[in-house]
């Protein structure tokens, strides 16, 4: 009663069975729409979906576990099982999934000693108490107990990063502890040292790739001699950088791929199938050449279903080949869902950071600036406030910067320093009777792959003006996880410093949109609280995907967070993204 092995294919219920799954992640997609993705995968002639795990949202602190609302895992599996979808669970502990820190939680990175991925027992002892609180529950689920679970995953890539043999025999057996009967497996980059260093003895191992299948197979099979071929992450698509070009991958070419893949007998997850969006401040980032790469919202992923879940070409590309090669349901197609446009919103009140500290946030006194996570702090922005004696001119920089600085003396921006730019420096002049330094912060996402995913944020190391360390600061961790109590009567300005803008817009039947903020700079946005996540105006991503499940019928809040000011005060919620 659980998927074997025989000979070159799998075999489930006495059958051969040949994986045909689709990536959806359960925390990119708002719960209300769960059921209309795992539909439209039934259309398609999916008969799998496959979905990491987040443990930084079910665990956000140490010991405090969330299942509920959008993170029930098990309601998304028995979802799933409804429309007559297997699933293969790939429970992490790390995801990478360009997603911050990988899936790892910020608050490990409070042990100054932390290593991750590997035997240190901290991450030990942490890594099997989530996998505790997370997999009992799912044991019923298993296709041995009735369940559509037929696939679990041991680790995620590991190969990329490390060669602890140890650790991942820890987290086999930590599987089948719990009670984990189904199919193991790992899955690593189509690299021959990067699929070796990830293999574990009696573990079945799958590769990833985004073309060449004779190639990546060809490797797989030099390690791996028999069994069925498995692609667990064909990337159909791809993911964006802010301040870079806009990714896709044409649907005709990626068609022909995977009916290679097909034609010999493979099994293939497609990744992402449904992609859906990074909200809040859940991008990752990638840290490449010597450069950190913050990741967009959007996680569209160029995928077969769009972020706002409508059937795209290459949804159509690729059902005609699973057509192919297996029974695809002969039902009509659902049409893309209506949207929202609205007109033009007008701001009506604003609030200046500076002013706002005390209603969002208590000062620390460190006698150096620390990082987020030592502070207890695992997202957003930090705030780091000293003064200055005077009179004094000359050069300011910033030691382990991460990731963006904006920097004021008096309340008067001087300039904006940058992670990618570790020797860069401000000129400075502080006045006879000294000045107040505020140097604002924006943790951008952390690293999620590679060697440098140990990413802590803020400032690491300290600030240095004229070639001493400057000591004595306060500390506002800002969070941004409550608004509630900012205070708007001051009514409509525009500024040019940090500040929340806020909007009131009527809606007479919640639809999904886009939002639109043109002359608008950089900053985050709130609609009725719920964080949708960052704005830039360097893109590529222009809009923001708004679900219908964060509005309602009629009056609704639109909160902004803009770092550098604008005249514009006005939004726009459009039909298109």
């Amino acid at each position: 009663m659980t998927l074997t092995v025989s000979g070159d294919h799998f075999m489930l219920d006495g059958q051969p069975y040949r994986v045909l799954s689709g990536a959806i992640h359960y925390f990119r997609v708002p719960r209300d729409y769960w059921d209309d993705r795992l539909e439209k995968a039934r259309l398609m002639g999916l008969n799998t979906i496959e979905t990491y795990v987040a443990w930084n949202l079910h665990e956000p602190k140490p010991g405090e576990f969330h299942f509920e609302g959008n993170l029930d895992v098990a309601a998304f599996v028995q979802a799933a099982a409804q429309h007559g979808l297997k699933v293969i669970l790939r429970p992490g502990p790390y995801i990478c999934s360009e997603w911050d820190f990988g899936g790892l939680p910020a608050w490990l990175l409070k042990d100054p000693n932390m290593r991750v991925r590997c035997s240190y027992p901290p991450f030990i002892e942490a890594t099997d108490r989530f996998f505790e609180a997370l997999l009992k529950p799912l044991v019923q689920l298993q296709y041995s107990h009735g369940g559509p679970i037929i696939m679990v995953q041991v680790e995620n890539e590991y190969g990329s990063y490390g060669d602890d043999k140890a650790y991942l025999a820890n987290l086999r057996d930590t599987l089948l502890k719990i009670g984990i009967v189904e199919f193991l497996f790992t899955s690593d980059g189509e690299q021959g040292r990067n699929l070796k260093a990830g293999m574990l003895d009696g573990i079945f191992a799958t590769v990833n790739f985004d073309h060449a299948p004779e190639h990546a197979f060809g490797l797989l099979r030099e390690l791996q001699t028999d069994g069925p071929l498995m692609c667990t992450e064909f990337w159909d698509g791809w993911f964006d950088h802010w301040n870079l070009w806009h990714n896709t991958r044409p649907a005709g070419r990626v068609a022909r791929i995977f009916e290679r893949m097909l034609k010999v007998g493979a099994s293939v997850n497609l990744y992402m199938w449904h992609g859906g969006t990074n909200f809040g401040f859940m991008n990752g980032a990638n840290h490449v050449f010597g450069k950190y790469l913050p990741i967009i919202n959007s996680y569209d992923y160029d995928a077969p279903l769009s972020e706002a879940g409508d059937l795209t070409k290459k949804y159509f590309a690729l059902r005609k080949v699973i057509s192919k090669f297996a029974p695809v349901p002969d039902e009509p197609l659902p049409a893309p869902a209506a949207k929202l446009k609205l007109d033009d919103v007008q701001f009506a009140a604003s609030a200046p950071l500076f002013e706002s500290l005390a209603a969002i946030s208590m000062p620390v006194f460190t006698p150096n600036p620390e990082s987020m996570e030592s502070l207890g702090q695992n997202y957003g922005f930090i705030l780091y406030r000293t003064q200055l004696p005077g009179p004094q001119n000359g050069s300011l920089s910033i030691s382990g910067l991460r990731d963006r600085a904006q920097v004021f003396l008096d309340g008067r921006e001087i300039g904006v320093l940058r992670r990618n730019r570790p020797n860069q420096s401000l000129k400075i002049k502080v006045p006879k009777d000294g000045a107040q330094l505020d140097i604002l912060v924006e943790n951008m996402g952390r690293v999620n792959f590679g060697p440098e995913l140990m990413d802590r944020k803020g400032i690491l190391s300290g600030v240095i003006l004229n070639g001493h360390y400057v000591f004595d600061w306060q500390t506002f961790c800002l969070p941004l996880e409550d608004l509630s109590k900012l205070d708007f009567s001051a009514g409509r300005q525009s500024l040019d410093e940090p500040a929340f803008y806020q909007a009131e817009f009527s809606v007479e039947k919640p639809l999904d949109t886009f939002l639109k903020l043109p002359g608008w700079t950089k900053g985050v946005a709130f609609v009725n609280g719920f964080n949708l996540g960052r704005y830039w105006k360097v893109g590529p991503q222009k809009s923001m995907y708004v679900p219908a499940t964060v509005l309602k019928p009629g009056k609704n809040e639109l909160i902004l967070f803009e770092l550098h000011g604008t005249k514009k005060l006005q939004a726009q919620f459009n039909a298109k993204p």
